[in-house]
């Protein structure tokens, strides 16, 4: 028998969260696995020349303001103990 297996799984491939849980930092580990999901597609595709350096340049740039956007919207910084 063959395992089926799920296509958004294959693509978008999620790992349990290990550490402290919050509902914040739990958010944030999904976005950061998303992030890290979207910058490896994206770097493949400019490697296969399917995406000029500029656009990949100017497409991680906006991820990555999502993802701060995101950080600082959750509260983590203001949660994390000295």
């Amino acid at each position: 028998m063959t395992q089926q297996i799920n296509k958004q799984d294959f693509l978008y491939p999620m790992q349990r969260y290990h550490g402290p849980f919050t509902p914040q930092d739990l958010v944030f580990n999904a976005n950061l696995q998303e992030f890290a999901t979207r910058v490896s597609y994206i770097c493949n595709l400019q490697t296969l020349g399917k995406l000029s350096a500029e656009d990949c340049y100017q497409q991680i740039s906006n991820l990555w303001e999502q993802l701060s956007h995101s950080y600082s919207e959750l509260g983590i910084d203001s949660n994390t103990e000295s």
